[in-house]
């Protein structure tokens, strides 16, 4: 059984037992979570496409942790003008396990 969810504008294939990264939630470790934008769901009697979403469907969760990526360089430049800018950026995130989906 998986499922097709979405949270921060992404959307997520996910199964029970699947670690994703995804965009930060404002919970801390250890926390149930539940995701109800379940944009379809698969299992063995067939397939339910949501209209946009599957009504009665939710994804359970369990935060892992809160974290930072690791940091990238933003670098711009304007050639023969001796403008140069160069910033990082690391992007927060909260790993979360997939404990259930249900119909």
């Amino acid at each position: 059984m998986y499922a097709i969810m979405e949270t921060g504008g992404k959307q997520y294939k996910v199964a029970v037992g699947d670690t994703l990264f995804i965009e930060r939630l404002e919970k801390e470790a250890d926390d149930k979570v539940t995701f109800d934008k379940v944009i379809l769901l698969a299992d063995k009697s067939g397939v339910n496409v949501g209209a946009p979403y599957v009504d009665g469907a939710t994804v359970n969760a369990k935060v892992l942790k809160n974290g930072k990526a690791k940091k990238i360089i933003v670098f711009k430049m304007k050639p023969k003008k001796g403008y140069r800018k160069k910033q990082g950026h690391r992007q927060p995130y909260t790993q979360i396990e997939i404990t259930g989906i249900n119909s």
